[in-house]
């Protein structure tokens, strides 16, 4: 009788302990978790609001005459900044959208030269700034998955103060992502039909995906995200665990669902493709940049055209050798736009 209840406290007290082990377990879990989620939100909420960076002193004696304008980004909501340079009968107009932590003249002053390039082949030329950055409104920023509304309003700007029927996309770093997200977002076509399952928003911009008919790449991106992790991992002290976070962090704050594959998306548009990076780009990685290249030359190989610089670094190309760059580019609209 003695030894079962000497047995049965026993037992009671084993429990006990492993109640008590159980709930100091699930209390470490639970504070790591909160570490974790006010970490991310931090370092996030760190990461969109980004200050603006100011627009350089450009001589308006070195540039092209231009019209500068305001429009509202897709989202209704948004005021943006841009120049519009237009030139004699027209095949298209290049919009350009910058990078992340840029404006309008991405690559400053030396932006001239190739917009004068784009004008002499009878290119308009449109400048923006994205939200948050230039002379635009706004106050975060999305690595492209916000401003991908930015460059439907752009287009729909374009549409409406131009006379050309179309125009060429060029992305340069998350601009890349903006654009690939922009084209994955509109209809294939005007149809009724196929209309009805779109937003009335995206319904009410006039135009579907045909009215893009090109698009230049500088330091396209495998994955969507690939253009926020490096900022995490440069800039978080605890980036081993938050750069696997802070991305869905942002996407969840810009509305977005998934991590979109836009090397998928390269590799399948049926319109002509440009595309150029450095060959010693360690923030989105040269290696997984070519294998994209590969990817599209094997399914479109005749749409396709790729300049890689071997010195160049992340958004350097053209810094590193301006001529070279240009030279790409004029090759590229030639061979396909005449």
């Amino acid at each position: 009788m003695g030894r079962g209840l000497v047995k049965r406290e026993g037992n009671k007290l084993s429990i006990s302990k492993l109640i008590v082990r159980v709930a100091l377990v699930f209390s470490i879990l639970a504070a790591i978790t909160i570490a974790v989620i006010v970490m991310t939100a931090t370092t996030a909420n760190r990461m969109m609001s980004i200050e603006k960076k100011p627009l350089a002193n450009v001589p308006s004696n070195i540039l092209p005459s231009y019209s500068a304008t305001t429009f509202t980004s897709a989202d209704e909501q948004t005021l943006l900044s841009g120049w519009f340079f237009k030139t004699d009968d027209p095949i298209s107009t290049i919009i350009v959208v910058h990078d992340t932590q840029s404006n309008r003249m991405p690559f400053s002053v030396s932006m001239v030269e190739m917009i004068n390039d784009f004008l002499n082949m009878h290119y308009n030329v449109f400048l923006f700034d994205l939200r948050n950055s230039g002379e635009s409104d706004g106050a975060i920023c999305g690595y492209g998955y916000l401003e991908w509304q930015d460059v439907l309003g752009a287009i729909k700007h374009v549409k409406k103060i131009s006379v050309t029927k179309n125009v060429i996309l060029y992305g340069i770093g998350s601009g890349c992502s903006a654009c690939l997200l922009a084209i994955d977002k509109l209809p294939p076509s005007s149809d009724s039909e196929v209309l009805e399952k779109y937003s009335k928003k995206i319904v009410d911009l006039g135009f579907d995906v045909n009215y893009i008919v090109g698009l230049i790449l500088d330091s396209p991106a495998k994955n969507s995200d690939d253009y926020i992790t490096p900022f995490v991992e440069k800039n978080s002290k605890f980036a081993f665990v938050t750069k696997y976070f802070v991305p869905y962090a942002i996407r969840v704050s810009a509305g977005e669902g998934g991590n979109y594959n836009l090397a998928t998306q390269i590799s399948r548009l049926p319109i002509p493709v440009c595309i150029i990076y450095g060959g010693r780009d360690t923030f989105i990685g040269a290696e997984k940049i070519e294998q994209i290249v590969t990817e599209r030359q094997r399914l479109n190989p005749n749409t396709t055209m790729s300049k890689m610089f071997s010195g160049a670094g992340y958004v350097e190309s053209y810094l590193i050798d301006s001529e070279g760059y240009r030279q790409m580019l004029r090759s590229y609209l030639e061979t396909y736009f005449k």
